[in-house]
């Protein structure tokens, strides 16, 4: 029986060489060249059982040919692989009618792999979408072997209604994937709708979600439009999942369900055409092994889990990242600035507990105050040497187990300094001493403003707001 065909193309001489070696070992017949031409001129002639092919080529944008190839030969397998590797070279790719993409540098051991699951289960061609505008617009920014796997997992659920669950620490980016998700896919016509659990009165929650008759509760004077009305038709992205209280819980398993809910007070089903998108920065699986969160309503929503790493695993994204905020500073009226190299290894080498949102804010920050037009190492080293009070506590804030985190950094300060360990359990002891006030100074200082108080402490906002009510703080007037 005669051995399938593998064609290959791309300009790039050794990585034709590579994969002809390669597949050629694997048991494929193997074709290659260095332009798009030869390619198409292949296929037309009948040849070929599947296409491998680079993005950009001398003679014509692989993009621009493949929809021709899925006319003509529409059972015929391409995978898709590119140095250009954002989250748009993953969706064009996918959305082309592509059965992989794989950006470079790729495992060989991989590719083989897909391009034999590719030959025995030939996957649909998907509907093609313009890009062209969108290129510039990528809502994702890393080249890291761990974006790239978040990109592909993207590419193929724009298309789909499918739940999807985002986990990952404050900061690292979590309503940027669901708004792309929203923005990339087939309900991009439709409201992209936000609500966070910790920025909300648990007793309001089931009302902001689901709305409100008159009358059925205090203070309901009229009729209230919920978020579910409000995404109708589009996407309903719910943050922090985890601080969602358990009757809220209830109600949002059933929807999941039965695709239908009624509103507070309310008597009628409503039916809901919306896709769920969630997030959370906490161990679900822990809540509920307390009882916090309903296993069943676990299961409905991790669907498809996408995992975001914080910025300390990728620190080999943070060159783009630097300089892509600086370009947005630039087209935000702030001065021009430039970096250099040794000021961005030191950002590689810090730990960035506040993940990409400090990176961010950091930049915001050089931009709008450093006089100088390069942003030099000693700038950051500075910068990163900063009193670290408000690093340490962004970094445990969302810790699950805060009191063991904030016990762990005691230890290590008093070790390092030479002094004896303090005792087990020294967070019980102080945290009403010790988080309480500090939270009522900082809030003091900034005249209630609580983004500033946030910003000084190193919390995120929400985490702030909830902390506010659970510790039951008065602040001054001209709270925010």
């Amino acid at each position: 029986m005669p051995s399938e065909t593998i064609l290959i193309a791309d300009d790039d001489g050794a990585i034709r060489t590579v994969l002809n070696q390669a597949l050629g070992r694997a048991g494929f017949d193997v074709r290659s060249t260095g332009n798009a031409s030869t390619l198409w001129r292949w296929v037309n002639q009948g040849e070929g059982d599947l296409i491998i092919t680079d993005v950009v080529m001398p003679d014509e944008n692989a993009f621009d040919l493949i929809p021709r190839i899925k006319k003509l030969r529409p059972e015929m397998p391409i995978i898709v692989m590119s140095a250009q590797n954002t989250l748009m070279t993953a969706i064009t790719a996918a959305e082309r009618g592509a059965y992989e993409y794989l950006p470079k540098p790729f495992d060989l051991n991989e590719l083989t792999g897909i391009v034999r699951r590719a030959l025995s289960q030939p996957k649909a061609t998907a509907p093609k979408r313009d890009t062209t505008e969108e290129e510039d617009r990528i809502p994702l920014i890393g080249r890291s072997a761990a974006m790239q796997e978040i990109y592909r997992v993207m590419a193929r659920l724009v298309g789909t209604d499918l739940t999807v669950m985002i986990i990952g620490e404050s900061g690292t980016g979590k309503e940027l994937v669901a708004k792309a998700l929203h923005d990339y896919g087939k309900r991009r016509n439709g409201p992209f709708v936000a609500i966070n659990m910790a920025a909300i009165p648990r007793e309001l929650i089931e009302s902001e979600l689901f709305g409100h008759e008159k009358g059925s509760f205090t203070g309901a004077s009229g009729k209230g439009i919920g978020r579910f009305e409000q995404a109708e038709g589009g996407t309903l992205f719910l943050d922090e999942i985890g601080d969602m209280p358990m009757d809220a819980q209830t109600r949002l398993l059933r929807v999941l369900q039965e695709g239908e809910y009624t509103t507070v007070g309310g008597r009628s089903p409503i039916k809901t055409d919306v896709r769920i998108v969630a997030a959370t920065n906490r161990d679900l699986r822990q809540l509920i092994n307390q009882g916090l969160f309903r296993e069943d309503l676990f299961y409905r929503l991790n669907v498809v889990p996408i995992r975001l790493p914080p910025l300390r695993e990728r620190s080999e994204d943070i060159p783009d990242l630097v300089r892509h905020f600086l370009a947005l500073c630039e087209e935000e009226g702030l001065p021009s600035k430039s970096i250099d190299n040794s000021a961005l290894d030191l950002m590689r080498r810090h730990r960035w507990p506040g993940n990409v949102r400090e990176l961010e804010n950091m930049v915001r920050r050089l931009a709008a105050l450093y006089t100088e037009d390069t942003i030099t190492s000693e700038v950051i080293q500075t910068e990163l040497a900063e009193p670290s009070v408000s690093h340490e506590l962004s970094e445990v804030a969302e810790d699950e187990n805060m009191g063991a985190a904030i016990e762990r950094h005691l230890q290590r300060y008093f070790s390092e300094h030479g002094e004896a360990l303090p005792p087990p359990g020294l967070y019980d002891r102080i945290l009403k001493e010790l988080e309480r006030p500090l939270i009522s100074i900082s809030l003091g200082a900034t005249r209630g403003n609580q983004i500033k108080a946030a910003h000084l402490l190193g919390l995120n906002r929400n985490t702030l707001r909830k902390k506010i009510r659970d510790l039951d703080i008065q602040v001054v007037r001209g709270i925010r």
